[in-house]
């Protein structure tokens, strides 16, 4: 990773400064979600306006409306949803994407963002007919794909869908009118299905555009009790293997850690084997809103035949009574993916996701974070997602600022960062072909630790140097409120159906690779 030249390294600095100190970039903070429901998927419920206003209510600056995939969402969601979100774009300050929820051959979940064109409602609409797993499965399978298992649900087979869904999906954007799009796996360990190899298919396939996953699901109030709540895990994550499932995972891989997923909080685990390779793969966080915790609305139609004819599930109505069960946060309520873009227009907001130039917060635990990583301490340095280079044996300075919350968030607290990580891992390089599902990089470790004054008021700045640096290597950050962490700082397990989100509050950025020549 790096070596220290013979004399010590100087102590880290902590320290107030002021606002202005470093803000020499030449882009801004925006916050958004890039996993939301709407009326047109078959288990959610508000219209596409109600979700778009709620986003901004809550700060959001972008969204993506992602409508879950499937036979009936295939027939005609798309269409009857486009005038609506062109309307919801007229109405409201918000960048609204369409998007969907792709159901992987093989797999899990993904969110498929496409830019705002004429031409992107008929990309989803052909994407979703040839590549959904749900629709493959219908298809093939009279009786319905929940009732008998079929080889979209798993296997070799089922895998080879997938890798050929992304090769028509990156040659369409090479010929076709839309020319962009991201892919980002939504919550990945919650099954076990999405196994290290079929990770670095994606990512090998379609680069540029399948760049990362959730770093931490949606569906954060699952563990709030029941009966208002149900009583689960943190983002449902408490399942346990099935017949799909990786066999190499242990049973905390299915869990929730801080209320982000295994594969990212687990220091050393899936997402520092894959960035030990040194290419990218980013984490986001967002809501996956279907039915807001503690609200009153129910859904308008709660037939499935009502859907499976119209394509939606109606107009949600006010009972005026608390319903039971919800499980979700409205977007941008809990939790933010904030990208550093130069402009607030789709296409600058999908190149800052593509760049990984990133942090993810829950609770509203910090405003802002940028990184600064310079070698030899020399210039402004680069951020988040971004790559440099050192030469050998020199060294490299890292540096943190940390924008305090200054209000209340959803809980009514104002919240407090207590401590701060410096996460580091050596490059070693591509895994060798009988390595495609290796998910551990041992050599990862916290380097560097913050601890944050009581009485902190202001911006926040952190910053040590590693001293000789032999090998390429990568640093990433992590802050929490240091309520639930183990003593090394680390998050724990969330406790099914006993895991207040509001209590247990972290921020994760994307890494800064940094090169040896």
């Amino acid at each position: 990773m790096h070596s220290h030249g013979p004399s010590a390294p100087p102590p880290p600095v902590w320290e107030s400064v002021a606002a202005s100190a470093g803000d020499d970039r030449d882009f801004a903070w925006y916050a958004g979600d890039h996993h939301i429901h709407t009326t047109f998927s078959r288990d959610a419920m508000y219209t596409v306006d109600d979700q778009v206003r709620r986003a901004r209510e809550c700060g959001l600056d972008w969204m993506v409306i992602t409508d879950h995939g499937g036979p009936d969402h295939a027939k005609q969601s798309v269409a009857l949803q486009t005038p609506l979100i062109a309307q919801a774009r007229r109405d409201h300050p918000v960048l609204v994407f369409q998007g969907m929820e792709w159901n992987i051959p093989g797999a899990e979940h993904a969110t498929f963002i496409a830019p705002d064109h004429e031409g992107t409602p008929g990309l989803l609409e052909r994407f979703e007919r040839m590549f959904d797993g749900d629709v493959l499965a219908a298809a093939s399978n009279p009786a319905g794909p929940r009732l008998i298992e079929h080889s979209v649900q798993g296997g070799p087979e089922a895998e080879r869908l997938g890798l050929q869904a992304l090769a028509w999906l990156v040659e369409e954007l090479r010929t076709g009118d839309v020319g962009e799009a991201l892919v980002l796996s939504n919550h990945p360990m919650r099954t076990g299905r999405v196994s290290p190899s079929k990770v670095r298919g994606w990512r090998d396939a379609a680069p540029g555009v399948f760049v990362g996953w959730e770093g931490a699901p949606g569906h954060q109030a699952a563990a709030l009790p029941a009966p208002l709540g149900r009583g689960r895990g943190r983002g449902q994550y408490d399942e346990s293997p099935g017949p799909w499932s990786f066999p190499g995972y242990d049973l905390e891989q299915y869990r929730t850690w801080g209320g982000f997923d295994a594969a990212t909080a687990r220091v050393g685990g899936l997402w520092d084997s894959l960035l030990a390779e040194g290419l990218p793969w980013w984490i986001t966080a967002n809501s996956d809103n279907h039915f807001d915790h503690g609200d009153t609305v129910a859904v308008g139609e709660p037939d499935r035949s009502f859907y499976v004819e119209h394509g939606h599930r109606g107009t949600p109505v006010d009972t005026g009574v608390v319903q039971h069960g919800y499980v979700d946060f409205a977007p941008g309520f809990y939790s933010r993916t904030c990208v550093g873009s130069p402009r607030r227009d789709y296409r600058s907001v999908m190149a800052a996701l593509r760049a990984g130039r990133v942090f993810v917060v829950h609770g509203g635990l910090v405003r802002a974070v940028e990184a600064r990583v310079r070698p030899g301490g020399q210039g402004p340095g680069v951020t988040f997602g971004a790559r440099t280079t050192v030469r050998r044996g020199g060294d490299v300075e890292v540096e943190l600022l940390v924008d305090p919350a200054t209000e209340p968030n959803g809980s009514g607290e104002v919240p407090r960062s207590a401590r701060w990580d410096v996460v580091v891992g050596t490059v070693t390089g591509r895994v060798a072909d009988t390595e495609r599902d290796l998910w551990q990089a041992p050599g990862t470790r916290v380097v560097e630790s913050f601890e944050v004054p009581a009485n902190a008021r202001g911006r926040q700045r952190f910053a040590f140097t590693l001293r000789g640096v032999e090998d390429p290597f990568y640093v990433r950050f992590r802050g929490s409120d240091g309520r639930h962490a183990d003593a090394d700082g680390h998050p724990q397990v969330d406790r099914i159906g006993d895991s207040d989100p509001w209590d247990d509050l972290w921020c994760y950025t994307n890494p800064v690779f940094v090169d040896v020549e």
